[in-house]
């Protein structure tokens, strides 16, 4: 179905009806209940820690720096499987992750849905295109994130709920990737970046419907990484990468998802 100018503007994530969650809590908080917690972490490149270095699994860009890793170590859980992999779209969490998941899985973390809205080529068109060619793509993005991709996250929530049956399900958001407003100097200009802003939006109010549906929890990229987007002085996101760097992946989303977690 068409989208107007403004619901078109839409993507990724890198690229919300749902539990949202404050970017509050010390993670550690649940280090005693972890003892029994198996916890098993999917997703893309902002689960993975793509650009936030010390990586465990180049090919994956696995970083011991992503909150997943941050958390595990922090809470010591009984065991902990690193699935997220760098790059990954939902038929990879599907062909690749979910395998990790059994009867023992207690908590899962999930980060997806921004590969599979073309956040990659939506990126280089707003990076290296013209305003117009920028808000093109966001509108092919939205038009996905709107049409296609709901029912490819409620079967893979399902697929998820049947692997892992018992388990608390995190579902985890994606930031701003841009300050709004005022000068960025190297980055991109004031309409681009409020374009791809709306975009994420989109992105996360689709993803957390459908985790909402699906009986998962929420948590919301956006406040845990606001104040500290792309073009302000203290960015824990990349703008060489636009992804969250080690410091956004332990301020950011270590505490947004700890947050979350059951007991805490």
């Amino acid at each position: 179905m068409p989208l107007t100018r403004s619901a078109g503007a839409a993507l990724l994530a890198l690229a919300l009806a749902s539990v949202t969650v404050p970017a509050s809590a010390s993670a550690s908080s649940t280090a005693a209940a972890a003892a029994d917690v198996h916890y098993v972490a999917l997703g893309d490149s902002y689960a993975s820690g793509t650009g936030a270095g010390s990586y465990s699994d180049v090919a994956c860009t696995r970083s011991r720096n992503a909150y997943p890793a941050l958390w595990a170590g922090a809470n010591d859980p009984a065991s902990f499987s690193f699935a997220a992999c760098g790059g990954a779209k939902i038929p990879d969490v599907v062909s690749s992750q979910v395998g990790e998941l059994d009867q023992d899985t207690t908590l899962v973390s999930l980060s997806i849905g921004g590969n599979d809205s073309g956040f990659a080529s939506t990126m280089l068109s707003c990076q290296y295109s013209t305003q117009s060619a920028c808000e093109r793509a966001l509108a092919t993005a939205g038009e996905y994130v709107v049409n296609e991709l709901p029912g490819e996250l409620d079967s893979l929530y399902a697929t998820v709920r049947a692997r892992a049956p018992h388990a608390e399900v995190v579902v985890v958001g994606y930031p701003h990737l841009y300050k709004e407003g005022g000068l960025c100097i190297g980055g991109l200009g004031s309409a681009k970046r409020t374009a791809v802003n709306r975009g994420s939006d989109l992105l996360n109010a689709t993803i957390a419907g459908r985790a909402a549906a699906a009986g998962f929890a929420f948590v919301d990229g956006r406040p845990a990484f606001a104040g500290h987007e792309i073009c302000t002085s203290d960015a824990w996101i990349s703008g060489t990468n636009v992804h969250p760097t080690a410091e956004g992946h332990e301020s950011g989303y270590l505490p947004a998802f700890g947050a979350a977690v059951s007991g805490n």
